[in-house]
């Protein structure tokens, strides 16, 4: 078997230079957006990768890579998706940037790339212990793990689907979507998405040392709720939508789902 410290640094080297690469694409189409699209490709690479290189049991990297693959191909579709669709108008964050970095834009966004691709090799690298894990079966943490996966993905899947079908409806131009799960979370799709992270560190904490994979979710609900999930997302929506998004904060859970409020609760209360 291939030591395990070097399986890390053949994934790292894979992972950088797939982000180069993807950089490389983005200069060509002037679209730098589209390393959105890309970032949930990577991650069943990885479990592909470890799958490949280490010694663990075929049904439990089967079992692993179907969860994975199920969540990072169908997320990964849908951003394609949208950033087609959106092409050549790139996306506002981009923009921004492009607007405050000034002529250094180019060699910034190329190292904004490659810290992209760094952060999920780190990210992914609880991916590793199932792989590594020999003992034949699945135990109950893989298989309650497995099916809170799937049920994620298919929530995620759910609220894409609402929304995208939402603002394809000319009428609901400027409107605020409180369809399905938009009715009880401000964000479902990012509290799907840490979901599913929370699945994959349960399925890994059957494996040895797969406690440590808790330290994913962890740093992905702190990136969703103060970095780049939430913040920007509800920054946007205010400046295009203003009062009515800001009845919809003061009626409706800002991450996780919960049952929807009057709107007579102070405007200082926004619950997660």
């Amino acid at each position: 078997m291939i030591p395990l410290p070097v399986v890390f640094i053949i994934s790292l080297l894979a992972g950088l230079l797939s982000f180069g690469a993807i950089f490389l694409v983005a200069r060509k189409i002037d679209n730098y957006g589209i390393v959105d699209a890309f970032w949930p490709f990577q991650f069943i690479g990885y479990a592909a990768l470890y799958a490949a290189l280490l010694d663990g049991s075929f049904q439990r990297n089967l079992f692993f890579l179907v969860l994975v693959g199920a969540w990072s191909l169908r997320l990964g579709t849908h951003l394609v998706r949208r950033v087609r669709a959106e092409h050549p108008r790139e996306d506002p964050r981009y923009t921004g940037l492009r607007h405050s970095w000034g002529p250094r834009y180019g060699p910034r966004m190329f190292g904004f790339f490659l810290a992209q691709g760094l952060a999920g090799w780190i990210l992914a690298l609880p991916f590793a212990f199932p792989a590594a894990h020999s003992a034949p079966g699945l135990g109950a943490l893989e298989a309650a793990g497995f099916v809170l996966g799937l049920a994620a993905v298919a929530g995620q899947a759910s609220a894409d689907r609402t929304l995208r079908r939402f603002k394809e409806n000319p009428a609901h131009r400027k409107q605020v979507c409180r369809s399905g799960w938009w009715a009880y979370s401000r964000h479902p799709n990012y509290f799907f998405e840490w979901l599913v992270w929370v699945a994959l560190a349960v399925f890994a904490s059957a494996s040895p040392l797969g406690w440590l994979a808790w330290i994913s979710p962890a740093i992905i609900l702190y990136l969703l709720l103060h970095v780049t999930g939430v913040p920007p997302a509800e920054s946007r929506a205010l400046q295009s939508r203003g009062e009515l998004y800001r009845a919809y904060q003061r009626t409706t859970n800002r991450f996780f789902p919960g049952p929807t409020r009057r709107d007579a609760v102070s405007p200082g209360t926004d619950p997660l």
